[in-house]
């Protein structure tokens, strides 16, 4: 468990408040927007109304006391580069902050925030790649190039082992794992034989995955 503190509630801040709290961090908020404050008190472990655009008010946060300071305020380029500068200065041990423009996140970088990140940029690729990928269930990028797919089984592999259909030799990816429902099962034994219920967890390159998955009938070995 971690101790965040979350500025800024607007809707990625909210989001992200609520997901930590979800994940067993303790979670504080602070907005200027009571409104916005009361909604989150349930669900974190501290809520406050304050401007953090005062020093004093981030002193009294004990700023440097988080193991996480999350700056979520785009729509004001002077706000976010204020707080997230005086963040660093009282001694805050990480601070990520949020942007939408590469003119932005440059500016942050240069005064002290230790990452940035583009919450609707990333939704959007993330989108894309997802409803690209023919019969994908999920998707996550591990870097520009490489990527986790979760996938139904092709109708050709149902009743198949690991071993049989030899996917890693004939298409350079890994089968990592399959989900039945909420729970995910590591596959470590080659004899594993695939089942129409299951979703398969496969990990590769993103130019050889997506082109299999055009694939209505299953991955097909490179001779056929």
């Amino acid at each position: 468990m971690r101790s965040m503190l979350v500025i800024g509630l607007g809707r990625f801040g909210g989001h992200l408040a609520r997901k930590l709290s979800d994940l067993g961090n303790e979670v504080m908020v602070v907005d200027m927007d009571e409104d916005a404050v009361e909604k989150l008190a349930p669900y974190v472990t501290w809520a406050q109304v304050g401007d953090c655009m005062d020093v004093d008010t981030l002193r009294s946060l004990g700023v440097s006391n988080f193991d996480i300071c999350f700056v979520c305020i785009s729509n004001n380029f002077q706000s976010s580069l204020e707080i997230t500068s005086l963040l660093k200065d009282l001694g805050a041990p990480c601070v990520i902050s949020k942007t939408d423009r590469d003119i932005h996140a440059k500016f942050l970088k240069k005064i002290g925030a230790d990452d940035v990140v583009y919450p609707e940029r990333d939704m959007a690729q993330r989108t894309a790649v997802r409803y690209s990928a023919h019969n994908a269930y999920d998707y996550i990028e591990l870097t520009s190039e490489y990527a986790i797919f979760e996938l139904r089984v092709p109708a050709a592999w149902v009743g198949k082992t690991i071993r049989e259909v030899d996917v890693r030799a004939h298409h350079n990816i890994n089968i990592i794992g399959y989900k039945e429902g909420e729970r995910i099962v590591p596959i470590t034994d080659p004899a594993h034989v695939f089942t129409e219920r299951e979703h398969l967890l496969v990990a590769g390159a993103k130019k050889d995955l997506l082109p299999l998955m055009d694939d209505d009938d299953g991955w097909r070995h490179p001779a056929q």
